[in-house]
């Protein structure tokens, strides 16, 4: 097949030469192409993230063989492996890991010809994300020799970071080429990065579910990038006769929306330890629960026929593990986590049967997934509940705990007292101020998101990047050799009547003008 594609190519090559810069080629040659560069491209982005990871990474103290203390016994002063990090975080880790390829991957099975691509661009994108969010978080936690220290925290990290760019995709799926998304999702894991570091270090905000910095983040970055790829067009014309779902593709896409369910807890308690952890995973237990049975309710409520509407069970039911995120670790008591999971189930339900036709209609921001219903609206919910929290945060709650969840509350000086081990010196702020700061958090991510993704989007509309047309959305048979059964005809290149923006009439001879593009 390789020497097939080069051999088309150096024939291309001697007709530009001979000819100019015009010249006629039929539309498989084209594809063919323009697929062998676009695989050239994601060998050569994963061979850079090899010379990073070559050149700035390490095993941490307690992964590393050569270090000392993990061979010689803890009573002579080597690591107690009983307190290693592998066994206090793996099977958080694990669940999440699971969350991002398993979970999101099958959720987003619903479009009846785009089940490769949801599962497997999910795959793809995920695994060279995970990759470059180790350097980019790295890169603000450099130890003294200028290395990123790798630990199963630096993994599980990494997977929380490439939720945000897969909730992103969700807001494109069928809509841009594999290659478009990796652009985005380098530049996106990059901004997430840096506004992380903002929000953790210069805002010190408690976002222990990551609701403000992952779900906030990746549903207005991939609504920023959708405004941009449909700004011209109107809601019908960038829907599609394969922008639908089957009875067997929705089925596929329950087995995602369950496993999100069941590690949920995990993702929002898998950042924090002890008290803080334990009642993470209580308060996105219920929450989730709640959210649930709302979701059902108010489903058959607002649906014709008051019926359940698949999509509404598929997604509106998790919005309840994203709005307590924020707060899962805070003390909103069980019945205030059972409240937030049913303000967030009916919130997001509203939102797909009332709100996203008219975001669709009025902005022309078209949305695949859902993602501002099940990300974007419950984040921001998840912040406004973390800012609320934080105003009546006292210490005769948390006791010393609160200068765990919110490290600049503790007082300037460190105040030493029999029960306090290691005293935490912050910055003296009040209840009101650290709210403001999680407010301020919000919008702020809020801005960087939309700013973010409207630019992205321009760069991933560049020339130089593979698109499709939109003929060809929806479609599996652009980027996947498909069972014969499932596509005899037509061609997968039959409706390719787009090409870096241009259209041509003749389904089967493209007239290349610049062959630069």
């Amino acid at each position: 097949m390789i020497k097939r594609l080069q051999k088309n190519m150096y024939e291309i090559a001697f007709q530009i030469r001979r000819e100019g810069s015009y010249t006629s080629l039929t539309r498989p040659e084209i594809r063919n192409i323009e697929q062998f560069s676009a695989g050239l491209i994601l060998l050569f982005a994963q061979l850079i993230v090899l010379v990073f990871l070559i050149a700035f990474t390490v095993y941490a103290p307690d992964a590393d063989a050569s270090d000392l203390h993990n061979t010689i016994h803890p009573v002579y002063g080597g690591f107690d492996q009983k307190f290693n990090r592998i066994v206090k975080y793996h099977n958080l880790f694990q669940d999440v890991h699971v969350m991002i390829f398993a979970g999101f991957g099958f959720l987003m099975t619903f479009l009846r010809k785009y089940g490769f691509s949801a599962v497997g661009f999910n795959f793809l994108l995920a695994a060279m994300m995970i990759q470059w969010a180790i350097l980019c978080n790295g890169f603000f936690n450099l130890d003294e020799n200028t290395k990123i220290p790798l630990s199963i925290e630096s993994l599980l990290k990494a997977d929380v970071a490439s939720a945000a760019v897969l909730i992103s995709m969700g807001a494109l799926l069928g809509k841009t080429s594999y290659i478009q998304l990796l652009v985005m999702g380098v530049i996106e894991i990059a901004v997430f990065s840096s506004n992380m570091y903002l929000g953790s270090e210069f805002f010190k905000v408690s976002d222990a579910g990551g609701s403000i910095f992952v779900h906030v983040m990746g549903a207005y970055f991939g609504l920023g990038v959708s405004y941009v790829l449909c700004r011209n067009k109107k809601g019908s014309e960038v829907q599609n006769t394969l922008e639908g779902s089957s009875y067997t593709s929705d089925l596929f896409a329950m087995i995602g929306t369950i496993f999100l369910w069941m590690f949920w807890p995990s993702f929002n308690a898998g950042e924090v330890e002890g008290d803080d952890r334990h009642r993470a995973v209580i308060n996105t237990y219920l929450a989730l629960a709640s959210c649930c049975v709302t979701a059902f309710a108010v489903s058959a409520i607002f649906t014709p026929g008051h019926k359940f509407d698949m999509v509404h069970i598929q997604n509106s039911t998790l919005a309840g593990g994203v709005a307590v995120g924020t707060a899962a670790n805070m003390m909103v008591q069980p019945y205030g986590a059972v409240i937030i999971g049913i303000v967030a189930g009916a919130l997001s339900v509203l939102g797909y049967a009332k709100l996203t036709p008219l975001i669709n209609s009025k902005l022309n921001i078209h949305d695949t997934c859902g993602v501002h219903n099940l990300h974007g609206m419950p984040g921001v919910l998840a912040g406004l509940i973390g800012a609320l929290m934080a105003s009546i945060a006292t210490e005769d709650t948390y006791h010393h705990g609160l200068y765990e969840i919110w490290p600049a509350r503790a007082p300037t000086t460190a105040q030493h007292t029999p029960e306090v081990g290691s005293p935490i010196i912050g910055d003296g702020r009040s209840a009101s101020v650290q709210a403001g700061y999680q407010l301020l958090a919000v919008v702020v991510t809020l801005l960087i998101a939309i700013i973010a993704g409207v630019i992205t989007g321009f760069i991933i509309l560049s020339p130089v990047v593979t698109r499709i047309s939109p003929e060809n959305r929806y479609d599996d048979a652009l980027s996947w050799h498909l069972p014969d059964e499932e596509h005899a005809e037509p061609s997968p290149y039959a409706h390719d009547t787009e090409l870096n923006g241009s259209k041509h009439e003749s389904p089967s001879v493209l007239v290349i003008e610049e062959i630069s593009h």
